[in-house]
């Protein structure tokens, strides 16, 4: 994830500089998390067909041979749009594709009965990376140039590729059943109609997906904007404290959870999470005070994270073995593809109303779309509970 981000830093950086276009930005958001809304599916169908190994291994490879195109494009001054984007959808393609492999490959380390802890940890360590992306990725980009930083960032991605060379565990050695046929968008369609009869499994799919479509992306877009208005010292000091903040939440907060295991998993703390993280999200979009605002996105980080790892951990749970990676896909697109929509509700319509209004409608809506859901689950389970588990036939 540190290499991700520091690709992301470095290429958006250069884009900007050659072409100032607005357009193209839009696009880095777009490329970036389009593959995973029309893809998850099918990467996960691959996590179940496949060794996880193998797969997660070609993504790293996808990675390493875009950050190889944008040093040499860079070197040798031959970037145009029309490359830039072609990297660009091309990384979010090995995003898309390693997530449900990923997955795979926890639950087989691990089992049933850790599973928790280790998605937990591993959204812990995402954060990590995230957090760290930017500052070495600067380093990188002022120490040795966008070109001699693209080289170094391929270095990156070599430890966990190399590590799958050697790992005993294929994603499937712990009861896992692999999947021989080959999957189709006919055949996605029925995962996702499987997932939604299942009414406590489509409420954790729907409840990533919230999160993701209301405020998702959008947040770290319009820092800029919050750390201008809430004025404490210079704008650039401002501005890192905040992003600091919410990284160091999702980083912190995940060791803390770890630590004490005040949270299991289940649809409780699944939803009072994700209320937490609108609610700490509407009170920093709305306040002026800089202390409180700093707060409050350290605590949006710790509820983000609290949430998406407990939603993640009870539909790997509830998956059937035959069509987990595929049903760890629909999460994926949901909880991950979504993120497309906070463009819309928070970027665009800062536009239109102010940053502070928009992402204090945009939380607000998160908090009463978790409500309305919590009401569907009570309704749905006095109506006859969950689903009966038929169409196992699909991991055919």
């Amino acid at each position: 994830m540190m290499a991700d981000n520091i690709e992301h830093v470095i290429t958006y950086w250069v884009l900007w500089e050659m072409f100032h276009s607005p357009a193209l930005v839009a696009f880095e958001v777009v490329s970036h998390w389009t593959p995973f809304l029309l893809g998850s599916v099918h990467a996960g169908a691959l996590a179940d067909r496949f060794d996880c190994r193998r797969v997660i291994q070609v993504a790293q490879i996808m990675f390493m041979t875009v950050s190889l195109g944008w040093a040499l494009a860079i070197a040798t001054g031959t970037l145009s749009i029309p490359l830039a984007c072609v990297l660009l959808t091309v990384h979010g393609m090995a995003g898309a594709l390693w997530g449900p492999a990923e997955q795979l490959m926890l639950q087989d380390f691990v089992g049933r009965g850790e599973l928790e802890s280790a998605v937990r940890l591993n959204a812990t360590a995402r954060s990590l990376g995230i957090l760290f992306g930017p500052v070495v990725g600067s380093a990188l980009l002022l120490g040795l140039g966008p070109t001699g930083g693209m080289f170094a960032n391929m270095a990156i991605y070599l430890p966990l590729t190399t590590f799958l060379a050697v790992t005993k565990y294929t994603g499937h050695r712990r009861g896992g059943i692999v999947a021989r046929s080959r999957m189709t968008f006919r055949q996605a369609g029925q995962v996702i109609r499987f997932a939604a009869h299942d009414p406590v499994l489509m409420a954790m799919i729907v409840l990533g997906g919230l999160g993701s479509f209301f405020i998702g992306a959008a947040l770290q877009s319009v820092m800029p904007i919050f750390a201008d208005k809430l004025g404490a010292g210079s704008a650039g000091v401002t501005y890192g404290v905040l992003l600091f903040a919410a990284g160091a939440g999702g980083v912190l907060g995940g060791l803390l959870l770890e630590l004490f295991r005040f949270l299991k998993p289940t649809v409780p703390a699944a939803v009072i999470s994700t209320l937490a993280y609108g609610f700490s999200t509407l009170v920093f979009a709305l306040t002026g005070s800089y202390a409180l605002a700093v707060a409050m996105l350290f605590v949006a980080g710790v509820a983000n994270l609290a949430a998406m790892s407990i939603s993640q951990t009870v539909v790997q749970l509830m998956a059937p073995p035959e069509i987990r990676g595929k049903v760890i896909g629909v999460y994926g697109m949901s909880a991950s593809g979504l993120r497309i929509g906070s463009g819309f509700t928070v970027g665009l319509m800062a536009g239109a109303v102010g940053a502070s209004w928009a992402l204090g409608l945009s939380a607000a809506a998160l908090c009463v779309g978790t409500v309305i859901l919590v009401a569907v689950i009570r309704r749905g389970r006095r109506a006859g509970g969950a689903a009966s588990r038929t169409g196992l036939a699909l991991a055919d």
